[in-house]
């Protein structure tokens, strides 16, 4: 199988690397920084106006924003996978949301775990004489799996194993490591229901606990920065926010506190109940902006921010259990989280390293997720593995002359009824309901003329559609997990 003979080369080109000295190279941290169900539209830098967002605001107008950004999946852990990976959902082990156990403290099991000595960014990293930690959700492999983030190339892990448990922003524990982390809440159901008035503050009480996990979680981020001060590092800090459920610190939701028109939610689309959705919600937002801050105040307090690279960025869109029109939160993009039209997979990417990418500067280069192993390996001169990505750095480095694009960028996804895409150059082909329909038609759109993917041109455009579904055949394997194969023509 293509896949396994790919992860067998990546292997020995990752085992002929040395681990040198650090003491002896001098080369630039890194820290990614990915938020969870951020829609392309809930930052200041992109359009948003009602939420506050001062400090990620801060990193765009100090570095670079980018405009056609995608993630490798339109959910949680296969986009995780493909950071991670380098590989496309077309190549990728894990390709959706492939869940083990239950919700429950004794049913926690994880996703797909990836196999053992999976080829990743980090384990690179690694070789390359990088201290490497992450912190926040992981989900691609739960308790006693081959996927734990230690034996993927990470040296310390801090955080959610099953992302199942990060409904949950009070959990009863976290994981260092594949050590169980015990907080100071109370085990409650996650899908529980109001019992009580919707209008009563109190009765929402029994879903807050004392420890915030995201708090935990920013602090073990800046432990490893001042652990690896004198030393490269990469840190890859993953967040849960905004993710559902809407839990925030009182403290947070204050400054929201009666700012919009508000029905009390109550539970009943499987999340937890809240008075102030709206709120809630606008104060997550807030309160990840908050960690982004934290994160990059310790950068400039150990006097490492000039030689740090820093990448933002979302896992995929925002979900469709909160309020999307109020919020803008797709910025016109069609499409929400699970699908593979734009808003869907197009997000937020900022990129900032001080006196390297020019300040204030914007980049319609196509790029994604899977380009960032590939851009790790260009920055430290090293000959890239052979991934599926493409390094950005000269578009980060304003060398936009002299930066190669895509000849194609290809995604899949077998749940929302089984979907396609593809993207070549400033078309887009979308194929969708493939579970009822293995041979359903290609939707085509020109994004440089419709970037919210309005009108479908495959009637007028058949030797593009033709190009598309070429693409389509070509640039996927067999998954090895029966529940992720999209049937092709």
């Amino acid at each position: 199988m293509l896949l396994i003979t790919l992860c067998i080369v990546l292997s020995v080109v990752g085992a002929t690397d040395g681990r040198p000295d650090p003491a002896a190279t001098d080369r630039p941290n890194l820290v990614v920084l990915f938020a969870d169900d951020l829609g392309y539209g809930e930052i200041g830098a992109y359009g948003q106006q009602r939420i506050r967002t001062r400090r990620i605001d801060r990193l765009a107008a100090e570095g670079m924003r980018f405009t056609q950004f995608y993630v490798g999946s339109p959910v949680c852990a296969p986009s995780r996978a493909t950071l991670l990976t380098g590989l496309h959902s077309g190549h990728a082990y894990v390709r959706g949301n492939f869940e083990l156990g239950g919700f429950r403290d004794d049913e926690e099991r994880g996703q797909l775990a990836l196999l053992p000595q999976t080829p990743t960014v980090a384990r690179w990293l690694q070789r390359q004489g990088y201290a490497t930690g992450a912190v926040g959700k992981w989900g691609l492999g739960g308790p006693g799996s081959t996927g734990l983030p230690h034996l993927q190339g990470f040296d310390s892990f801090f955080g959610y194993l099953d992302q199942k448990q990060a409904h949950n922003y009070y959990p009863t524990h976290l994981w260092r490591n594949d050590e169980r982390v015990p907080l100071d809440n109370t085990y409650f159901d996650p899908h529980q229901r109001l019992k009580g008035d919707p209008d009563d503050s109190t009765a929402y009480a029994p879903f807050r606990g004392r420890e915030y996990a995201v708090d935990r979680m920013t602090d073990q981020a800046l432990a490893f920065l001042r652990q690896h001060r004198h030393e490269p590092f990469f840190l890859y800090y993953a967040p849960t926010l905004p993710h559902l459920a809407l839990q925030v610190p009182e403290a947070a939701l204050a400054p929201y506190e009666g700012q919009f028109p508000e029905t009390p939610y109550r539970g009943d689309e499987g999340y937890l109940p809240n008075r102030t959705p709206r709120a809630t919600y606008a104060a997550m937002i807030s309160y990840l902006d908050t960690q982004v801050g934290r994160i990059v105040d310790e950068l400039h307090a150990l006097g490492l921010a000039q030689n740090t690279l820093i990448l933002f960025t979302s896992d995929n869109g925002a979900s469709a259990n909160i309020d999307l029109e109020f919020f803008q939160s797709l910025g016109g993009l069609r499409g929400r989280k699970g699908a593979l039209y734009e808003g869907g997979i197009r997000v937020p990417f900022i990129a900032s390293w001080p006196g390297r990418i020019p300040a204030g500067t914007v980049s319609e280069h196509v790029a994604a997720t899977w380009d960032v192993w590939a851009t790790c390996a260009e920055l430290l001169g090293l000959q890239a593995p052979p991934t599926d990505g493409l390094s950005f750095l000269p578009a980060l480095l304003g060398r936009a002359e002299e930066q190669r694009a895509h000849d194609f960028l290809y995604w899949e996804f077998a749940a929302g009824g089984g979907q396609q895409a593809a993207r070549v150059g400033r078309w887009k082909g979308v194929r969708v309901s493939l579970n009822e329909n293995p041979q359903a038609p290609i939707e085509l759109y020109d994004l440089d003329a419709d970037p919210h993917e309005t009108r479908d041109l495959a009637s007028e455009h058949p030797e593009i559609v033709a190009r598309m579904a070429a693409t389509m055949r070509t640039a996927r394997t067999s998954s090895p997990v029966e529940a992720f194969n999209v049937v092709t023509p």
